[in-house]
């Protein structure tokens, strides 16, 4: 590619974003008018054109003052637009194949207008519940044939896309702490994607990681979002609040003659955030770990896992996906990432990917219930 050709790239593609944003929202917008607005007599066509319209213009402006202009009050409306106009865009497309079965049935566009609306309103009402509680427990026993039989049993809590954020969630985070103290964990893995802001706008929401106790070891590794900000400066906060930052390194903990190392990357898009330091370097993480111990890799993105397991890591624990949030977000990321949540395994490396505690943006959570991972290590 020349130069000329390198230069011109960015500019196409500058150049394109107003057109697939434009798209982007009529679309969004568009089907869900078309379902559940246009069915009806014209005072409601009319008057929910006009609130659609509003909606719909007002979001970009919404978005860049909440996110790119870090406006809080701006992104709690405009996050919370696109995911009840998202949950309302999918079922108006399920609502628009049902209207051509029901072709030939009398009102039927409005049959479906109401089907639709109910199915949103109890969807939107649900995946609010299910975002703001306290996640739930899931527990998984993960046989590593490496481990000595004095680490039979070890327990390891993975905690994933906190996501503290606009919407104030210190009494959530309280909880959440206090959920995984109660299990009694001997390691815990905080495995990216801590917050969205800066350290000093999230602090207090973050304050309560630091009340969770480990027999062993409390690890963390930087997420994707870390990268959006301030990313050495979260490594370091965590460091403050007792946590080991495992940016490309990596600690071992053992009980008796057993030993387990417990290591950490940089996330997947560091090295593109031109970030000095910053990179997934497993080869460094690794670096005068003992070979005949197993290794317990944290690395942010499933996809990680190719590198995970070109190394001969055992086992793999990651976030990033949130099990999709929102169906059927669950589709689009798969195409992105080797598996959405649960354990799996790659070649000789196991890897666990948790849905996450938290959630980005909407605060729902459809068909992707949240959770605190408890794993069980056994020897083989």
């Amino acid at each position: 590619m020349t130069q000329t050709e390198q230069r011109e790239r960015p500019t196409v593609r500058r150049g394109l974003f107003p057109v697939v944003l434009v798209v982007a929202i009529l679309l969004l917008f568009g089907v869900p008018w078309l379902t559940v607005v246009l069915p009806w007599a014209t005072p409601v066509v009319v008057v929910g054109t006009v609130v659609f319209v509003a909606v719909a213009v007002a979001f970009p402006f919404l978005m860049f003052l909440g996110h790119a202009r870090a406006r809080d009050w701006a992104a709690r409306i405009a996050d919370t637009t696109i995911g009840v106009t998202w949950v309302l865009f999918a079922w108006s497309v399920i609502g628009q194949v049902a209207h051509l079965v029901l072709l030939g049935v009398d009102d039927s566009a409005r049959v479906v207008a109401v089907g639709v609306l109910v199915v949103w309103v109890v969807l939107v009402a649900w995946g609010v519940r299910e975002a703001m509680r306290v996640p739930r427990v899931r527990r998984v026993d993960v046989t590593l044939p490496k481990l000595g039989a004095d680490l039979d049993g070890t327990t390891v809590v993975v905690l994933a896309d906190t996501h503290f954020g606009p919407i104030n969630r210190v009494r959530w985070s309280t909880r959440t702490a206090a959920a995984v103290n109660a299990l009694k964990p001997d390691v815990v893995c905080h495995a990216g994607d801590i917050a969205d802001g800066t350290v000093d706008a999230r602090r207090a929401q973050a304050a309560p990681l630091g009340t969770i106790s480990a027999g062993m070891a409390r690890v963390y590794v930087t997420g994707n979002h870390e990268y959006f900000g301030e990313a050495q400066e979260w490594l370091d906060h965590m460091s403050e609040l007792g946590w080991e930052s495992l940016h490309n390194r990596h600690v071992v903990v053992s009980r008796g003659d057993a030993r387990l190392v417990l290591a950490g990357i940089d996330d997947h898009t560091a090295k593109s955030s031109g970030l000095p330091g910053h990179g997934a370097k497993l080869d460094l993480a690794l670096s005068g770990a003992p070979a005949d111990a197993p290794v317990l890799l944290v690395a942010h993105q499933p996809r990680q896992v190719v590198h995970a397991a070109n190394a001969g890591v055992e086992l793999q624990v990651s976030g990033h996906t949130h099990g999709g949030q929102i169906w059927p977000f669950h589709f689009l990321v798969r195409v992105d990432q080797p598996t959405v949540h649960g354990l799996t395994r790659h070649g000789a490396t196991q890897l666990y990917t948790s849905r996450g505690a938290g959630f980005w943006g909407p605060p729902l959570r459809v068909f992707a219930p949240s959770e605190i991972s408890l794993l069980t290590l056994r020897c083989a």
